[in-house]
């Protein structure tokens, strides 16, 4: 994966230096990372192949949770999360959950979804309800945490199983959650109850979303700016199929509106991995998708 990271101004004010000296430190060298989590003093990073880290910001000092280490029995993670009392880790396996109290782990596995329903690949904490979302290759699981109560809910939209392949979480405020599909995007009011179907919609670009661009839409990241929504996709397209995913950031105003970001207006390349907001600035995680050997290639992000 061929990765970049960019700035896109959101407003008329402009810096003739943005950092005048960057001081960094490299940490996990050689690791894969795929998510970061911090809560309580700690900073817990999931790993693809080195199993969990935790870093103390107060003694810098790192535990590694691995097969390596002999105190977790995976080592090939996708995502995490974490509370004051919990720390949850995404696999192929399912549910990985570290008992901050007890200094131990235990797993969760899903008997709905099938071969693929134990494969998580997003997680996201609701402090204000004290709820996990957790996303799956199958489904999205409602966990409330207080209670330990798993509620599996299957969003699949006629025969389109992409629909319920989710690859992102995001909350939207203290009213509504966004989950990524690799077809389109869920969007859920949480006051209504998760079995009301009037509480949940299904935005996708067969359905005027998207700009009704490419074959199918994979929403990997999702950000909020005031009135607008940030889409992150995925680029996947090849000689034969140009535009099954075209990539790109998409930003809707909520309305009707659709506006298109791609590697004609400035990016490196059409596939988005993540996005972030500081101040004025829009940051964008970008990979170029190699057609021709049908891979990913990256650098880094910079």
């Amino acid at each position: 994966m061929r990765l970049f990271c960019f700035s896109l101004v959101l407003s008329s004010l402009f810096y003739s230096t943005i950092f005048a000296q960057l001081d960094s430190e490299i940490f996990l060298e050689g690791a894969s990372i795929t998510g970061i989590a911090q809560s309580g003093g700690y900073l817990w990073v999931s790993t693809y192949g080195q199993g969990i880290y935790r870093y103390s910001m107060g003694d810098k000092k790192w535990i590694n949770y691995s097969t390596k280490s002999g105190n977790l029995d995976n080592d090939l993670f996708y995502t995490v999360e974490t509370n004051k009392d919990y720390v949850w880790a995404g696999s192929a396996e399912g549910l990985f959950i570290f008992n901050k109290a007890r200094k131990k782990w235990s797993k969760r596995k899903f008997a709905q979804g099938g071969q693929f329903g134990n494969w998580i690949r997003s997680l996201k904490y609701d402090s204000t309800e004290n709820i996990l979302w957790i996303g799956r290759f199958r489904n999205i699981t409602h966990l409330d945490v207080s209670h330990r109560r798993y509620v599996d809910i299957n969003m699949m939209q006629g025969k389109d199983q992409k629909s319920n392949n989710i690859k992102s979480i995001a909350l939207d405020g203290d009213s509504l959650v966004w989950f990524g599909t690799e077809s389109g995007v869920h969007r859920y009011e949480k006051k209504k109850l998760l079995k009301d179907r009037s509480a949940w919609e299904y935005i996708t670009n067969n359905k005027h979303g998207f700009n009704e661009e490419g074959q199918s839409v994979s929403v990997s990241s999702m950000l909020f700016e005031g009135g607008r929504i940030w889409f992150g996709t995925d680029e996947f397209t090849s000689a034969s199929e140009p535009d099954f995913n075209v990539g790109g950031i998409y930003i809707f105003d909520r309305q009707l509106d659709w506006e298109r970001i791609s590697q004609i207006d400035g990016l490196a390349d059409n596939g988005i991995y993540a996005l972030e907001k500081t101040g004025n600035f829009i940051w964008a995680g970008v990979y170029s998708f190699e057609k021709k050997e049908n891979f990913e290639q990256g650098k880094g992000c910079f």
